[in-house]
């Protein structure tokens, strides 16, 4: 399969580095939203909804987004979700909450689920 997963999750990076490119970085939320739309600006599509799961942005800290692989055109429907993806988490950032490893630990699976069922349909 020609994508690529962008994801700050460990348990992501860990479940499919054999098998996909992931590109993991230790890095924010805001942080990979901002990479795939530099990507997205590059000429790759967002083939997965950076806001979908139920979790809010300022729920969890952890997100996985897959792209394509393959460059092409400037994709603007890739461009707006990113772009309204990015304006929603700025709209939630005010709401700051410190978390425990426990409760990181269980965001890190449920974005690691949110992948594993994307995955499965394609």
């Amino acid at each position: 399969m020609d994508i690529v997963i962008i994801t700050n999750n460990k348990k992501v990076y860990e479940m499919f580095k054999d098998k996909y490119l992931v590109e993991y970085e230790d890095i924010t939320y805001k942080e990979i939203l901002i990479k795939v739309r530099n990507k997205v600006h590059e000429g790759h599509e967002v083939l997965t909804h950076p806001l979908a799961s139920s979790v809010k942005p300022n729920e969890t800290p952890f997100k996985s987004i897959i792209i394509s692989k393959k460059k092409g055109k400037l994709n603007y429907n890739s461009l707006m979700v990113i772009e309204n993806s990015i304006a929603t988490y700025e709209k939630f950032l005010k709401l700051k909450v410190e978390w425990t490893d426990a409760v990181l630990d269980d965001f890190r699976t449920i974005d690691l689920t949110m992948i594993k069922s994307a995955l499965s349909k394609n």
